[in-house]
């Protein structure tokens, strides 16, 4: 069933568990995302970034995953990750989107808090939830996210973002990297604490890719209830396709091929699942 991810995350920040955002980009990585969260009955967040709008049909992504969504038994959420551009949100708005991410972490405080609530406003009336960014991620290896600068959150600026901007949901600069980790990760759980206690609404962690599970654990546990995750599932498709291609198999199909990949993605996609579950109370 499609539904709103304010749904989802609502649920996901009172039962302290945490849910998986996917990145997609084609039918096979949205069917792995729901086909793993119909298996482990877990709802689940197939994420569009606006990076990918050249070279997917929006208009025909979101019929895509609203039908998929739709024959399925658990809760799913379709979202527009990484936005920059109005236009871009309205597009997603208008076409079944049930949250978009307004991404400002570019402009100092107060402007975006002002771009940030022009948002809101606009997605609230149509019902959709929002979500935005204090802070900026830092761009590790084999990712195809903006260069972030790896400013952390100041607990104080999210509170004062959240009051100002009425946003459902927050994505926390806590020391993750989108991509994939170069040295050892350098995670301030501490600061997330303090973020927490700062603002009452779910909070989301960009960068799950390489992430410790330990570390995953302990994130959630501390309030985090939304982790996108990328990198790590492109690179399992991207490996089975070179091995695909390495072998060279005469007569190979496309369509095996593709079918292929889809189970090369689905037990990453499974590990994040199940790591996000119910965990003990830190």
């Amino acid at each position: 069933m499609l539904v709103n991810t304010k749904e989802i995350l609502s649920a996901a920040q009172k039962g302290r568990y945490g849910v998986s955002a996917f990145n997609v980009y084609n039918l096979e990585t949205v069917q792995a995302a729901i086909h793993v969260a119909e298996a482990e009955k877990q709802p689940v967040i197939i994420a569009l970034g606006e990076r990918y709008f050249d070279t997917v049909d929006v208009e025909g992504f979101a019929a895509l995953v609203k039908t998929l969504a739709e024959k399925s038994s658990i809760p799913v959420a379709l979202h527009l990750d990484h936005a920059y551009e109005k236009e871009s949100i309205i597009r997603a708005i208008s076409c079944g989107f049930t949250s978009v991410m307004y991404d400002g972490s570019r402009y100092d405080l107060a402007e975006n808090i002002r771009f940030t609530k022009e948002i809101t406003e606009i997605a609230h009336m149509a019902g959709v939830s929002v979500e935005a960014e204090i802070g900026s991620v830092a761009r590790g290896a084999f990712s195809d996210e903006e260069e972030g600068d790896g400013t952390l959150t100041d607990p104080q600026s999210a509170k004062k973002f959240v009051e100002e901007t009425d946003v459902d949901f927050l994505a926390a600069s806590i020391g993750t990297v989108h991509g994939m980790y170069t040295g050892k990760p350098n995670i301030n759980l501490d600061l997330l604490d303090q973020i927490r206690q700062s603002v009452g609404i779910p909070l989301v962690l960009h960068g799950g890719s390489g992430t410790p599970d330990e570390i995953m654990k302990q994130a959630v546990a501390k309030g985090i209830c939304k982790v996108n995750v990328n990198t790590e599932v492109s690179l399992a498709a991207a490996f089975y396709l070179k091995q695909a291609y390495e072998q060279g198999q005469q007569g190979v199909h496309l369509s095996d091929v593709m079918a292929g990949m889809q189970k090369a993605m689905e037990p990453v996609m499974t590990k994040f699942v199940r790591l996000l579950q119910n965990q003990d109370v830190i």
